[in-house]
């Protein structure tokens, strides 16, 4: 996989690098589909659009008093919209490569449809917030049973708190293999960055199945 993909490639990629900005250049041969997963809030939504060449599919819909009870708004008071389907987006890597970026949703009553999302994926950028790193856990659980390489990004959320590494690893029991990186989900450098972990970490573990 590593002829395929390569973290040169993630940083070298930047917006509008597709045909005309909107479709996929005729060169290109080869696709990838990665997953940006988390718990409701945590900023799928924004890494995705920070880091697509191109607008955004995304499928938001107005938080109305019926999903009070499911969900859960601690930390993020001011949020009105949720994602019910999914967010799409897409980076050019090369002439040759596009990598696509499925953003799934949070919550655990559209387990079937992440589920459905998570078929073709070589592997998954798991994102969390310090102040709610117990909502993690389902999403990961997800994430190993289907068997998907992952690497961790904390999103800096304003405010939150800041934990030293070691202590993060060991609240969302990571495998040391387990990447763990920092970012901000506004900021294309810093989610780039995040990525590049995912994708240095899928090719490790490629070669060592090979």
């Amino acid at each position: 996989m590593d002829s395929v993909l390569s973290s040169e490639s993630v940083a070298a990629g930047a917006p509008g690098t597709g045909a005309g900005g909107m479709y996929v250049r005729d060169s290109v041969r080869q696709s990838v589909k990665l997953l940006i997963v988390g718990h409701f809030a945590v900023g799928k939504t924004t890494l995705v659009g920070t880091l697509s060449e191109i607008r955004p599919l995304r499928t938001e819909e107005r938080m109305t008093q019926a999903g009070a009870p499911v969900d859960d708004l601690s930390g993020v008071p001011d949020k009105t919209h949720t994602t019910v389907a999914m967010d799409f987006g897409r980076l050019t890597l090369s002439d040759r490569l596009v990598l696509y970026l499925f953003g799934t949703p949070g919550q655990g009553r559209f387990k079937r449809l992440w589920e459905d999302l998570s078929r073709g994926a070589l592997g998954a950028l798991v994102l969390v917030d310090t102040r709610r790193l117990d909502q993690s856990f389902e999403i990961m659980d997800l994430v190993e049973r289907h068997g998907l390489p992952y690497a961790v990004a904390v999103n800096a959320f304003d405010g939150a708190p800041v934990f030293p590494e070691a202590e993060v690893r060991e609240a969302l029991d990571l495998h040391p293999a387990t990447p763990l990186v920092t970012c901000d989900a506004r900021d294309r450098a810093s989610s780039a960055r995040a990525l590049i972990a995912l994708v240095d970490h899928l090719i490790a573990t490629d070669r060592e199945a090979s």
